[in-house]
């Protein structure tokens, strides 16, 4: 039996606090390890040290049956090359930064170019050794709650300044997965720390995630261009297939005869969240068929829904599953696209004395 399907853990309140065990060894011989998170309702989240990685989800439908609704891989290899990001906490910046290049205080900075959509390179998700590819050091608080926190040091990727990070998982009895990320500096750098896991409510991977029925409550969306770097230009939904203020099935206009649709093929974009700055509803998805719900909330001023398009079915999954197109899709809250090189974009710069702070709060039901 696989490392992440073995014996069900024991009840929240007979766990004892901070119960760990052996994930997997690094190359350089260090051991990552998991957490266990269960609340009273039998929710379970468990959680990784290697990425401060989220690497289940285990969610009730409306019969009360439990299923893992996160994409994933059934060993610590299958982690270890983690190409999609599958749960992972991203950084320093999430998303595209163009050309990977940006300048900061009258400098430079070059970054490594790991992505090329369009066949134009530009920067993904922190480089080729993001914090998805980091040990944290793992510190568990009380029995629901697990603290990472790690030094990305002064160059790291590229980006300027000591950032020290901290991030914590709590799954609370309210079935809310509360993901916060914190970082501070010592001089000035850019930051966007993102989570990046792979959503399919229904449980069964096989199944594309695109009969999920999604809410968006945003008004307007980044068109981007051919390399899918956003224009700048900031659109209004009304009256186009981006347009999830009302709820609609994903797949429904996936492949309509729309130029951002052809440009990312398919979903791969950045919706301007309303009422930005303070914690409140950025989306909701829900699965039709098994009535599951997941709704989220956020403090950013953004949220890129990406439908899963690139998923690589060449690989085994989670149960040995070599995932289809779309099996999951992802709904990341963060800072704008390629903020760093955008002055009309919403600041992502972090200067000594100051901390960022990003919280993203996934509540679970099922109708």
């Amino acid at each position: 039996m696989s490392e992440l399907t073995e014996a069900a853990p024991m009840p929240a309140e007979k766990r004892p606090a901070g119960a760990s065990r052996r994930f997997g060894i690094l190359p350089d011989g260090c051991e990552a390890k998991i957490f266990t998170l269960v609340n009273r309702h039998g929710l379970e989240a468990r959680v990784s040290d290697y990425g401060a990685t989220l690497l289940s989800m285990m969610v009730p439908d409306r019969h009360g049956v439990m299923a893992d609704v996160t994409l994933g891989f059934d060993d610590f290899a299958g982690w270890l090359a983690n190409g999609p990001y599958f749960g992972a906490t991203i950084g320093r910046f999430g998303n595209r930064i163009a050309g990977g290049k940006f300048s900061l205080g009258g400098r430079d900075f070059i970054l490594a170019t790991n992505n090329s959509p369009g066949g134009i390179p530009c920067h993904l998700h922190g480089g080729g050794n993001g914090f998805n590819k980091a040990l944290w050091h793992a510190r568990p608080i009380g029995g629901n709650s697990v603290e990472f926190t790690h030094l990305s040091p002064d160059g790291d990727e590229g980006y300027p300044g000591n950032l020290s990070v901290k991030v914590t998982y709590t799954l609370t009895d309210d079935d809310e997965l509360v993901w916060q990320a914190e970082a501070t500096t010592d001089v000035p750098t850019v930051v966007n720390i993102i989570h990046h896991s792979y959503w399919n409510l229904t449980g069964d991977p096989a199944t594309p995630a695109t009969d999920h029925e999604l809410t968006l409550h945003a008004r307007h969306f980044l068109p981007t261009n051919s390399g899918l770097i956003p224009t700048g230009e900031i659109a209004p939904v009304a009256g186009t297939p981006m347009d999830f203020t009302i709820p609609h099935i994903v797949g429904e206009r996936i492949d309509a005869d729309f130029e951002p649709l052809r440009t990312a093929t398919g979903y791969d974009h950045c919706w301007m969240l309303d009422n930005s700055g303070e914690v409140r509803p950025a989306a909701c998805l829900r699965d039709p068929a098994s009535g599951r719900v997941m709704e989220l909330l956020t403090d950013q001023p953004g949220i890129q829904f990406y439908d899963g398009y690139w998923i690589d079915a060449d690989f085994p999954g989670k149960n040995g599953i070599h995932y289809p197109r779309r099996a999951g899709l992802c709904l990341e809250t963060q800072r704008f696209p390629d903020a760093p090189n955008q002055p009309s974009f919403p600041s992502c710069v972090l200067r000594p004395g100051e901390i960022y702070r990003h919280v993203m709060i996934h509540k679970f039901s099922a109708g």
